[in-house]
C-alpha cells in the first residue's frame, strides 16, 4: 500500500508531485468525507499557482463522498475557519503551503466549528483511508456551490475595534503578494466608509503565486526589510507583514524595527485585560517572563499550553481563555472560535495605540528592555534529543528549575533556555530570555556558550 509522507503533525504538507499531487488531493477530500460525513463544508486556497487545481481535486473527492462545498475562492487560512464556525457547516479545507518553497504545498483540515484535526485528533485516521482507496460508493454525490465569506468576515474583524476611538495613523500593509491583499483592499474599504482615519499604504498586495518578492515569511530576517524600509519612506505609525496564507501576521514600529512576537503576546493581552480582568491568557513555554509579568500587571491569569496549533486551541477551550499568544507570531481568539488570526492582532495594537495615546514602540520598549530575549535560534544537528541530553548535563551542577511542557525549559532565576525539537522540520530551536534587574551578562554571551555546546 502506498504510503503518503505529506501528513505531519498539524496538517498537510508535501512536494508537489511525489508528495501531494491531484489524486493524492483528491483522496483526502473522499477520506474526510467518509470519516466525518458533514453535510456540508466550506473549501478555499492560497494564491500557490497549483492551489486551485488541488482544490477542485479535494472538491471532487468531497463531491463524491457525498459532501456538499461552499467554495469560497481565494482565501487565507482564517477565512476558511470563519466560514466553518460562523455559517452552518461542518467543516473547512485550506489549500496552502504558508511559507514554504515554492515547489510545496498543503492542506489544513478543520471539523465543525473550527475544531482542528491533527494527528491525534483524525489526521492519521484520513492518512489510513487515503493510502488504502477503501472508499464506500455514495447514493447521492454532494454539490458544489461558489459563496463569497468576505463582507461577513470584515463584519466580524471589525467587532475587534471600536471605529470611533481610532486615532488618525499611517501604516504599510506588505501582504507579501499571498492571500492577505484582498482582505487589506476589503479593510481600506471599509475604514473609507465608517470615516476611520487610517491610511494604508499597500506594497506587494497583488495576489501572485509566482511571489516574485519572494516567498512571504517575515520571520526570517533577510525578508524584513521591505517592509521596515516602506515604513521608514513613508514615515508610517507602525508596518505590518503577513506569511502566504495570512495566519500570522509580523509588526513592525514607526521606526521600521521588527518587534519579536513575544514581546506582541504581552501586547494583546494587555490589549484584552485593559477591557476585562480576570481573563486567562494561554502562552507557550518558549519565552514567558514579559507575558507573566504583563497578566499580572493587569490582574489576568496566565495558562502554560504546549506549542503547536492543537494544544494551544484545547488549553483554550479548557480554561475559557479569552486569548492565547505563541512568540512565532500565532494569535489565537476566543470570540474567533479559538482560531489564529493574522488580522485580528493589527487591529488591536492600532486599538491600543489609540486607546493610550502611545507610539508602537513605547508600548513595547519597557518590555523589550526588562526581558530581553535572543528570538528562536534553529540549529540542524544529528541527534535533537543526544543534544538537548547534553544542555541538561552541561547546566546540571547550577541546579536550574526544569519543566518538560514542551522539550526542556530551565529556569536559572536571572536568565532561562527553552529547547525543543522542531515538529515540521529536522532541527533544534533555541530560546533565551533573561532579566536586566537581576543585573545579567548581554544575551549574546548566553547566545554563544549554547552555541558552542550544541555545535561540539
Amino acid at each position: 500500500m502506498t504510503q503518503y509522507t505529506c501528513f505531519k503533525a498539524y496538517d498537510i504538507r508535501g512536494k508537489l508531485g511525489t508528495e501531494l499531487n491531484e489524486e493524492i488531493a483528491y483522496r483526502i477530500g473522499r477520506a474526510y468525507g467518509q470519516i466525518y460525513q458533514p453535510k456540508t463544508i466550506v473549501v478555499g486556497c492560497d494564491v500557490r499557482l497549483t492551489s486551485e487545481s488541488l482544490k477542485q481535486a479535494t472538491i471532487q473527492g468531497l463531491n463524491d463522498a457525498g459532501v456538499n462545498v461552499l467554495d469560497l475562492g481565494l482565501t487565507g487560512t482564517e477565512e476558511v475557519y470563519f466560514g466553518a464556525f460562523h455559517l452552518d457547516v461542518q467543516g473547512g479545507i485550506e489549500i496552502t503551503a504558508s511559507h514554504n518553497p515554492m515547489d510545496y504545498n498543503g492542506m489544513k483540515l478543520v471539523r465543525e466549528n473550527a475544531r482542528p484535526i491533527g494527528a491525534d485528533s483524525g489526521l492519521k485516521e484520513i492518512q489510513a483511508l487515503a493510502e488504502s482507496g477503501d472508499f464506500n460508493e455514495v447514493q447521492t454525490k454532494g454539490t458544489t456551490k461558489l459563496y463569497n465569506i468576505l463582507p461577513e468576515y470584515i463584519e466580524h474583524l471589525l467587532t475587534y475595534i471600536d471605529p470611533a476611538k481610532i486615532r488618525p495613523m499611517k501604516l504599510v500593509m506588505n501582504a507579501g503578494n499571498g492571500a492577505a491583499g484582498h482582505v487589506v483592499t476589503a479593510l481600506e474599504a471599509k475604514f473609507k466608509a465608517l470615516n476611520i482615519p487610517v491610511e494604508l499604504i499597500k506594497i506587494h498586495n497583488e495576489p501572485d503565486g509566482n511571489f516574485p518578492n519572494g516567498i512571504p515569511n517575515p520571520i526570517l530576517i533577510e525578508n524584513r526589510s521591505m517592509t521596515s524600509d516602506a515604513v521608514m519612506a513613508h514615515q508610517a505609525d507602525a508596518g505590518i507583514a503577513w506569511d502566504g496564507d495570512f495566519d500570522r501576521c509580523f509588526l513592525f514600529d514607526e521606526k521600521g524595527q521588527f518587534i519579536e512576537g513575544y514581546y506582541i503576546v504581552g501586547l494583546l493581552a494587555q490589549a484584552f485585560l485593559l477591557k476585562q480582568s480576570g481573563e486567562k491568557i494561554v502562552h507557550d513555554p518558549r519565552l514567558v517572563w514579559n507575558t507573566f509579568d504583563i497578566v499580572n500587571e493587569y490582574q489576568g491569569i496566565a495558562v502554560q499550553s504546549q506549542s503547536g496549533h492543537s494544544f494551544i486551541k484545547e488549553k483554550m477551550r479548557e480554561h475559557n481563555a479569552v486569548y492565547g499568544g505563541e512568540m512565532s507570531a500565532h494569535h489565537y481568539f476566543r470570540d474567533f472560535s479559538y482560531c489564529d488570526s493574522g488580522m485580528i492582532p493589527w487591529l488591536l495594537a492600532i486599538s491600543v495605540m489609540s486607546e493610550t495615546q502611545q507610539s508602537l514602540s513605547s508600548l513595547v520598549e519597557n518590555m523589550i528592555a526588562k526581558f530581553p530575549c535572543s528570538g528562536e535560534i534553529n540549529f540542524k544537528v544529528e541527534n535533537t534529543q543526544q543534544t538537548i541530553q547534553k544542555i541538561m548535563d552541561h547546566f546540571a551542577h547550577q541546579n536550574p528549575i526544569i519543566n518538560k511542557t514542551d522539550g526542556i525549559s530551565l529556569d536559572f532565576g536571572n536568565w532561562r533556555l527553552n529547547v525543543r525539537a522542531s515538529n515540521t522540520e529536522p532541527l533544534l530551536r533555541l530560546n533565551i530570555e533573561s532579566r536586566t534587574d537581576k543585573n545579567p551578562k548581554p544575551m549574546q554571551d548566553y547566545v554563544g556558550e549554547l552555541t558552542k555546546i550544541i555545535m561540539s
